[in-house]
């Protein structure tokens, strides 16, 4: 499902014309993005959690070569879902 998807989706669901949908969609996201950007997590309640955490450095391996290089420090997104979400997914996939 791409952006587009989901405000089509919007569109449908909801009295709002198709630009006002997308515009709604791009607000939501960029403030996601703002927000991460920060380092604050954000929580969607049913749905799942937004966080950043900080992953050490580390060495890695040049696949081609074998050789051992380091792997700097940095920031990750991480999500996690809520149970209803994973429940749901189960459930909908077949529980593979």
């Amino acid at each position: 499902m791409t952006k587009a998807d989901i405000a089509r989706a919007v569109h449908e669901k909801v009295s709002l014309t198709m630009k006002e949908a997308t515009n709604a969609v791009e607000l939501v996201i960029a403030t996601l993005k703002e927000t991460l950007a920060e380092g604050e997590t954000v929580k969607f309640s049913g749905f799942g959690t937004f966080l950043v955490r900080k992953r050490g450095e580390r060495k890695g391996r040049n696949l081609k070569t074998g050789e051992e290089i380091p792997v700097k420090a940095r920031w990750m997104v991480m999500f996690k879902a809520s149970e209803q979400v994973k429940v749901m997914v189960n459930n909908e996939q077949g529980g593979l």
